[in-house]
């Protein structure tokens, strides 16, 4: 299964030039965050970050299927 990766604000200097995951089988949202947690370590260092798949917010249980567009989102701070 492939997906797409954009990755906005601090989660796109951690995942840097990564715009492409390979897995064997379908993942939900949750496995998808440890993965990225696991293979990019400075990911944890967010208090917390949503994913958004084909452009709609997606909840942790959600599955990503394949060629779907897989959006990270860190926290905003704003004043």
């Amino acid at each position: 299964m492939k997906i797409q990766l954009l990755a906005f604000g601090a989660a796109s200097e951690i995942l840097s030039s990564t715009s492409e995951l390979l897995f064997d089988n379908t993942i939900s949202v949750a496995e998808l965050k440890q993965h990225l947690i696991s293979e990019f370590p400075n990911m944890a260092r967010l208090s917390s970050f949503a994913v958004a798949i084909n452009e709609e917010y997606a909840n942790d249980n959600q599955e990503i299927q394949n060629n779907d567009v897989v959006a990270i989102i860190p926290p905003v701070s704003g004043g």
